[in-house]
Protein backbone atom coordinates (compact mmCIF):
# COMPACT_ATOMS: atom_id res chain seq x y z
CA UNK A 1 0.00 0.00 0.00
CA UNK A 2 1.41 3.52 -1.26
CA UNK A 3 2.28 5.91 2.21
CA UNK A 4 0.00 9.10 2.19
CA UNK A 5 1.34 11.59 0.15
CA UNK A 6 1.14 15.49 0.14
CA UNK A 7 -1.50 17.00 -2.26
CA UNK A 8 0.66 19.77 -3.57
CA UNK A 9 4.37 20.08 -3.73
CA UNK A 10 7.29 22.63 -4.20
CA UNK A 11 8.22 23.35 -8.49
CA UNK A 12 9.43 25.39 -11.19
CA UNK A 13 6.96 25.85 -13.46
CA UNK A 14 7.58 26.77 -17.12
CA UNK A 15 4.90 29.15 -18.19
CA UNK A 16 6.21 29.67 -21.84
CA UNK A 17 8.96 30.38 -24.15
CA UNK A 18 10.99 32.70 -23.55
CA UNK A 19 13.97 34.38 -21.01
CA UNK A 20 14.37 33.30 -17.35
CA UNK A 21 11.39 35.24 -16.50
CA UNK A 22 9.30 32.36 -17.65
CA UNK A 23 10.49 30.45 -14.78
CA UNK A 24 8.24 30.29 -11.99
CA UNK A 25 8.84 28.97 -8.60
CA UNK A 26 5.45 27.77 -6.88
CA UNK A 27 4.53 25.61 -3.96
CA UNK A 28 0.97 24.79 -4.82
CA UNK A 29 1.80 22.61 -8.20
CA UNK A 30 -0.45 19.46 -7.72
CA UNK A 31 1.65 16.06 -6.80
CA UNK A 32 1.87 13.41 -9.09
CA UNK A 33 -0.38 10.49 -9.55
CA UNK A 34 1.69 7.54 -10.93
CA UNK A 35 0.05 5.36 -14.01
CA UNK A 36 -0.75 1.94 -14.12
CA UNK A 37 3.16 0.64 -14.36
CA UNK A 38 4.46 3.79 -13.36
CA UNK A 39 6.43 4.75 -10.06
CA UNK A 40 6.55 8.56 -8.17
CA UNK A 41 9.89 9.28 -7.63
CA UNK A 42 10.50 11.66 -4.31
CA UNK A 43 13.19 13.89 -6.12
CA UNK A 44 16.28 14.47 -4.15
CA UNK A 45 18.39 16.16 -6.80
CA UNK A 46 17.52 17.18 -10.59
CA UNK A 47 20.49 18.22 -13.05
CA UNK A 48 20.50 20.72 -15.43
CA UNK A 49 21.63 20.27 -19.27
CA UNK A 50 21.53 22.54 -22.25
CA UNK A 51 18.00 20.87 -23.04
CA UNK A 52 16.34 22.67 -20.46
CA UNK A 53 17.58 26.00 -21.70
CA UNK A 54 17.12 25.11 -25.20
CA UNK A 55 13.58 24.17 -24.70
CA UNK A 56 12.60 27.31 -22.25
CA UNK A 57 14.70 29.60 -24.77
CA UNK A 58 12.82 28.76 -28.25
CA UNK A 59 16.15 27.41 -29.50
CA UNK A 60 14.56 24.03 -31.01
CA UNK A 61 12.54 26.22 -33.29
CA UNK A 62 13.87 25.08 -37.24
CA UNK A 63 14.12 29.61 -37.82
CA UNK A 64 16.43 30.16 -35.24
CA UNK A 65 19.96 29.71 -37.06
CA UNK A 66 22.47 31.28 -34.39
CA UNK A 67 24.49 29.55 -31.29
CA UNK A 68 22.83 29.26 -28.02
CA UNK A 69 24.32 32.75 -27.13
CA UNK A 70 24.00 34.03 -23.32
CA UNK A 71 21.89 36.82 -24.73
CA UNK A 72 19.61 34.74 -26.49
CA UNK A 73 19.31 31.78 -24.45
CA UNK A 74 18.77 34.26 -21.46
CA UNK A 75 16.06 36.35 -22.88
CA UNK A 76 14.57 33.70 -25.46
CA UNK A 77 14.96 33.54 -29.05
CA UNK A 78 13.07 36.29 -30.77
CA UNK A 79 12.80 34.04 -34.33
CA UNK A 80 10.88 31.63 -31.94
CA UNK A 81 7.86 33.85 -31.25
CA UNK A 82 4.93 31.72 -31.48
CA UNK A 83 6.85 28.28 -31.63
CA UNK A 84 7.33 25.95 -28.69
CA UNK A 85 9.17 22.68 -29.51
CA UNK A 86 10.63 20.35 -27.71
CA UNK A 87 14.00 18.34 -29.11
CA UNK A 88 11.57 16.53 -31.26
CA UNK A 89 9.74 19.54 -33.30
CA UNK A 90 6.62 17.93 -30.79
CA UNK A 91 4.20 20.99 -29.14
CA UNK A 92 4.82 21.74 -25.44
CA UNK A 93 1.92 22.84 -23.84
CA UNK A 94 2.07 25.42 -21.17
CA UNK A 95 2.67 25.30 -17.65
CA UNK A 96 5.12 23.26 -18.17
CA UNK A 97 7.75 21.04 -15.04
CA UNK A 98 11.49 20.71 -17.08
CA UNK A 99 14.62 18.26 -15.55
CA UNK A 100 15.31 15.15 -16.82
CA UNK A 101 18.20 14.50 -14.41
CA UNK A 102 16.88 12.55 -11.81
CA UNK A 103 17.99 11.04 -8.56
CA UNK A 104 15.98 9.83 -5.37
CA UNK A 105 14.09 7.43 -3.87
CA UNK A 106 10.61 5.98 -4.99
CA UNK A 107 7.97 7.28 -3.06
CA UNK A 108 4.53 5.52 -4.30
CA UNK A 109 4.27 3.14 -7.58
CA UNK A 110 1.63 3.11 -9.57
CA UNK A 111 -0.59 -0.40 -10.45
CA UNK A 112 1.24 -3.36 -11.75
CA UNK A 113 4.49 -2.16 -9.85
CA UNK A 114 5.84 -4.25 -6.69
CA UNK A 115 5.08 -2.14 -3.45
CA UNK A 116 8.33 -3.42 -2.78
CA UNK A 117 9.99 -0.94 -4.59
CA UNK A 118 8.77 1.93 -2.81
CA UNK A 119 11.58 3.33 -0.37
CA UNK A 120 14.05 1.94 -3.37
CA UNK A 121 16.98 4.63 -4.51
CA UNK A 122 16.96 5.45 -8.25
CA UNK A 123 18.63 6.76 -10.67
CA UNK A 124 16.29 7.77 -13.98
CA UNK A 125 16.90 7.05 -17.82
CA UNK A 126 15.28 10.01 -19.26
CA UNK A 127 14.21 8.81 -22.72
CA UNK A 128 10.59 7.42 -22.49
CA UNK A 129 10.25 4.41 -24.83
CA UNK A 130 6.76 2.94 -26.16
CA UNK A 131 6.80 -0.30 -23.55
CA UNK A 132 5.22 -1.89 -26.71
CA UNK A 133 8.53 -1.27 -28.74
CA UNK A 134 11.40 -0.21 -26.98
CA UNK A 135 13.57 -0.01 -29.76
CA UNK A 136 11.09 2.31 -32.49
CA UNK A 137 12.75 5.60 -31.84
CA UNK A 138 10.58 7.74 -33.64
CA UNK A 139 8.51 6.82 -30.75
CA UNK A 140 10.42 8.43 -28.15
CA UNK A 141 10.25 11.18 -25.49
CA UNK A 142 11.93 12.89 -23.21
CA UNK A 143 11.45 13.76 -19.23
CA UNK A 144 11.03 17.03 -18.99
CA UNK A 145 9.90 17.49 -22.50
CA UNK A 146 7.02 15.28 -23.60
CA UNK A 147 6.47 14.65 -19.89
CA UNK A 148 6.75 16.43 -16.53
CA UNK A 149 9.99 16.22 -15.37
CA UNK A 150 12.72 16.76 -12.03
CA UNK A 151 12.47 20.61 -11.31
CA UNK A 152 9.98 19.93 -8.73
CA UNK A 153 9.93 17.13 -5.37
CA UNK A 154 8.27 14.33 -7.02
CA UNK A 155 7.62 13.48 -10.58
CA UNK A 156 6.07 10.20 -11.99
CA UNK A 157 8.34 7.69 -14.60
CA UNK A 158 7.39 4.92 -16.19
CA UNK A 159 8.50 2.11 -13.79
CA UNK A 160 11.30 0.54 -15.80
CA UNK A 161 12.88 4.04 -16.26
CA UNK A 162 13.64 3.65 -12.61
CA UNK A 163 16.94 2.10 -12.41
CA UNK A 164 17.98 0.93 -8.87
CA UNK A 165 21.30 1.90 -7.85
CA UNK A 166 23.81 1.35 -5.02
CA UNK A 167 26.39 4.12 -4.67
CA UNK A 168 27.89 5.81 -2.45
CA UNK A 169 27.83 8.92 -4.67
CA UNK A 170 24.78 11.68 -2.71
CA UNK A 171 21.93 12.33 -4.94
CA UNK A 172 23.40 15.94 -6.70
CA UNK A 173 26.32 13.74 -7.36
CA UNK A 174 23.97 11.25 -8.94
CA UNK A 175 21.98 13.83 -10.84
CA UNK A 176 25.30 14.83 -12.72
CA UNK A 177 25.09 11.74 -14.40
CA UNK A 178 21.49 11.12 -16.83
CA UNK A 179 21.72 13.41 -19.51
CA UNK A 180 25.22 13.68 -20.61
CA UNK A 181 26.94 10.91 -19.44
CA UNK A 182 24.41 8.90 -21.48
CA UNK A 183 24.58 11.13 -24.65
CA UNK A 184 28.26 10.58 -24.42
CA UNK A 185 28.60 7.02 -24.40
CA UNK A 186 25.74 7.05 -26.94
CA UNK A 187 28.03 9.71 -28.83
CA UNK A 188 31.07 7.33 -28.72
CA UNK A 189 29.13 4.20 -29.39
CA UNK A 190 27.95 5.30 -32.53
CA UNK A 191 31.08 6.48 -33.19
CA UNK A 192 32.48 2.94 -32.54
CA UNK A 193 35.58 4.04 -30.82
CA UNK A 194 37.87 1.59 -29.79
CA UNK A 195 40.93 1.55 -27.36
CA UNK A 196 44.00 2.42 -29.30
CA UNK A 197 42.11 5.31 -31.22
CA UNK A 198 42.85 9.06 -30.73
CA UNK A 199 39.74 11.06 -30.53
CA UNK A 200 39.07 15.00 -30.52
CA UNK A 201 36.26 16.26 -28.23
CA UNK A 202 35.02 20.00 -28.55
CA UNK A 203 33.31 21.72 -25.54
CA UNK A 204 35.00 19.35 -23.17
CA UNK A 205 34.50 21.53 -20.03
CA UNK A 206 31.13 20.68 -20.33
CA UNK A 207 28.50 18.04 -18.84
CA UNK A 208 28.33 16.10 -22.11
CA UNK A 209 32.21 17.11 -23.07
CA UNK A 210 33.85 16.34 -19.49
CA UNK A 211 32.03 12.70 -19.48
CA UNK A 212 32.74 12.59 -23.38
CA UNK A 213 36.58 12.49 -21.53
CA UNK A 214 36.16 9.68 -19.24
CA UNK A 215 33.90 7.33 -21.27
CA UNK A 216 36.55 7.44 -24.17
CA UNK A 217 39.38 6.63 -21.45
CA UNK A 218 37.60 4.36 -20.15
CA UNK A 219 37.18 2.46 -23.75
CA UNK A 220 40.83 2.50 -23.80
CA UNK A 221 41.33 5.81 -26.38
CA UNK A 222 43.71 8.52 -26.36
CA UNK A 223 41.90 11.91 -25.66
CA UNK A 224 42.60 15.25 -27.04
CA UNK A 225 40.45 17.70 -25.41
CA UNK A 226 39.50 21.38 -25.98
CA UNK A 227 39.07 24.09 -24.34
CA UNK A 228 39.40 27.58 -22.59
CA UNK A 229 42.78 28.40 -20.34
CA UNK A 230 40.90 28.06 -17.02
CA UNK A 231 39.66 24.97 -18.07
CA UNK A 232 42.61 22.74 -19.12
CA UNK A 233 43.43 21.78 -15.55
CA UNK A 234 40.46 20.27 -14.79
CA UNK A 235 40.15 18.27 -18.08
CA UNK A 236 43.92 16.78 -17.44
CA UNK A 237 42.61 15.53 -13.80
CA UNK A 238 39.99 13.62 -15.37
CA UNK A 239 42.40 11.88 -17.99
CA UNK A 240 43.22 13.73 -20.97
CA UNK A 241 46.17 13.06 -22.43
CA UNK A 242 46.03 15.96 -24.35
CA UNK A 243 44.09 19.25 -23.52
CA UNK A 244 44.60 21.61 -26.53
CA UNK A 245 43.32 25.84 -26.29
CA UNK A 246 39.41 25.86 -28.19
CA UNK A 247 40.95 29.03 -29.76
CA UNK A 248 43.56 26.97 -31.34
CA UNK A 249 44.85 29.54 -35.16
CA UNK A 250 44.76 26.51 -37.32
CA UNK A 251 43.80 22.71 -35.97
CA UNK A 252 46.24 20.69 -38.25
CA UNK A 253 49.05 22.32 -36.83
CA UNK A 254 48.04 22.48 -33.30
CA UNK A 255 47.79 18.73 -33.53
CA UNK A 256 50.66 17.86 -35.32
CA UNK A 257 52.66 19.73 -32.62
CA UNK A 258 50.69 17.69 -29.85
CA UNK A 259 50.56 14.35 -31.44
CA UNK A 260 53.06 13.99 -34.16
CA UNK A 261 50.41 13.98 -36.24
CA UNK A 262 47.43 16.05 -38.01
CA UNK A 263 44.64 13.82 -37.92
CA UNK A 264 42.43 11.88 -35.98
CA UNK A 265 40.47 8.51 -35.37
CA UNK A 266 37.15 10.43 -34.54
CA UNK A 267 35.47 13.74 -33.68
CA UNK A 268 33.04 14.20 -30.81
CA UNK A 269 31.55 17.54 -31.51
CA UNK A 270 29.09 19.27 -29.51
CA UNK A 271 29.87 23.01 -30.59
CA UNK A 272 29.49 23.13 -33.94
CA UNK A 273 29.29 26.43 -35.66
CA UNK A 274 32.32 28.36 -38.26
CA UNK A 275 34.99 25.94 -37.04
CA UNK A 276 33.25 22.78 -38.36
CA UNK A 277 35.43 22.68 -41.65
CA UNK A 278 38.68 22.34 -39.44
CA UNK A 279 36.95 19.79 -37.31
CA UNK A 280 36.02 17.61 -40.38
CA UNK A 281 39.52 18.45 -41.95
CA UNK A 282 41.45 16.62 -39.10
CA UNK A 283 39.64 13.85 -39.40
CA UNK A 284 42.19 10.52 -40.72
CA UNK A 285 40.60 8.97 -44.26
CA UNK A 286 37.68 6.47 -42.88
CA UNK A 287 37.21 8.47 -39.63
CA UNK A 288 33.77 9.22 -37.72
CA UNK A 289 32.63 12.66 -36.82
CA UNK A 290 29.84 12.10 -33.96
CA UNK A 291 27.31 15.20 -32.72
CA UNK A 292 25.42 16.10 -30.42
CA UNK A 293 25.00 19.87 -29.75
CA UNK A 294 25.36 23.34 -31.67
CA UNK A 295 26.11 25.56 -29.14
CA UNK A 296 28.19 27.58 -31.63
CA UNK A 297 25.57 27.51 -34.41
CA UNK A 298 23.41 24.54 -36.32
CA UNK A 299 24.19 25.96 -39.56
CA UNK A 300 27.70 25.03 -40.93
CA UNK A 301 29.64 25.21 -43.97
CA UNK A 302 30.35 21.21 -45.02
CA UNK A 303 32.53 20.84 -48.21
CA UNK A 304 30.77 16.91 -49.95
CA UNK A 305 34.22 16.44 -51.02
CA UNK A 306 36.13 16.49 -47.97
CA UNK A 307 33.02 13.45 -46.82
CA UNK A 308 33.48 11.77 -50.10
CA UNK A 309 36.98 11.60 -50.64
CA UNK A 310 38.04 11.31 -47.18
CA UNK A 311 35.58 8.66 -46.70
CA UNK A 312 34.03 10.14 -43.45
CA UNK A 313 31.02 9.06 -41.70
CA UNK A 314 29.10 11.55 -39.57
CA UNK A 315 26.41 10.37 -37.11
CA UNK A 316 24.19 12.23 -35.06
CA UNK A 317 23.40 11.13 -31.38
CA UNK A 318 20.32 11.91 -29.30
CA UNK A 319 17.54 8.79 -29.27
CA UNK A 320 19.77 6.07 -27.37
CA UNK A 321 18.71 2.25 -26.69
CA UNK A 322 17.72 0.95 -23.65
CA UNK A 323 21.15 -0.84 -22.96
CA UNK A 324 23.00 2.71 -23.03
CA UNK A 325 21.16 3.64 -19.39
CA UNK A 326 21.54 0.39 -18.18
CA UNK A 327 25.80 0.08 -19.02
CA UNK A 328 26.09 3.35 -17.40
CA UNK A 329 24.53 2.87 -14.17
CA UNK A 330 27.03 -0.29 -14.28
CA UNK A 331 29.97 2.05 -14.59
CA UNK A 332 28.85 4.33 -11.79
CA UNK A 333 28.41 1.23 -9.50
CA UNK A 334 31.66 0.03 -10.35
CA UNK A 335 33.25 3.99 -9.72
CA UNK A 336 34.50 3.64 -13.34
CA UNK A 337 33.23 6.94 -14.47
CA UNK A 338 33.20 10.09 -11.03
CA UNK A 339 30.98 12.98 -10.91
CA UNK A 340 31.82 16.42 -12.20
CA UNK A 341 30.06 18.49 -10.02
CA UNK A 342 30.38 22.17 -10.30
CA UNK A 343 27.90 23.38 -8.23
CA UNK A 344 24.48 22.72 -6.36
CA UNK A 345 21.28 25.52 -6.23
CA UNK A 346 18.32 25.49 -4.36
CA UNK A 347 15.43 24.52 -6.74
CA UNK A 348 14.06 28.05 -5.78
CA UNK A 349 16.86 29.50 -7.23
CA UNK A 350 16.98 27.86 -11.17
CA UNK A 351 16.85 30.77 -13.10
CA UNK A 352 20.07 32.37 -11.00
CA UNK A 353 21.37 28.65 -11.88
CA UNK A 354 20.78 29.44 -15.64
CA UNK A 355 22.39 32.55 -15.55
CA UNK A 356 25.33 30.96 -14.14
CA UNK A 357 24.96 27.77 -16.26
CA UNK A 358 25.07 30.49 -19.16
CA UNK A 359 28.07 32.01 -18.24
CA UNK A 360 29.68 29.11 -19.66
CA UNK A 361 32.58 29.66 -16.45
CA UNK A 362 32.31 26.14 -14.82
CA UNK A 363 33.70 22.59 -15.82
CA UNK A 364 30.76 19.77 -15.19
CA UNK A 365 27.11 19.79 -14.27
CA UNK A 366 24.94 22.07 -12.31
CA UNK A 367 22.30 20.25 -10.22
CA UNK A 368 19.19 21.65 -8.58
CA UNK A 369 17.96 20.20 -4.99
CA UNK A 370 14.34 20.76 -3.70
Amino acid sequence: MNPTLPETMRAVVLTGTGGLDRLVYRADVPVPVPGPGEVLVRVGACGMNNTDVNTRSGWYAKAVTSGTTQEGAAEGFEDATGESSTWGSSSLSFPHVQGADVAGRIAAVGQGVAEARIGERVLVDPWLRDPDDPEDRNKAGYLGSERWGGFAEYTAVPAVNAFAIESPLSDAELATFPCSSSTAEYMLTRAGLAAGETILITGASGGVGSALVQLAKRRGARVVALAGESKMAALRKLGADHVLHRDFPDLATTLQAALGRGKVDAVADVVGGDRFPELLGCIKRGGRYVTSGAIAGPIVALDLRTLYLEDLTLHGATVMPPGIFQALVGYIECGEIRPVLAKIFPLAELRTAQEEFLEKAHVGNFVVVP
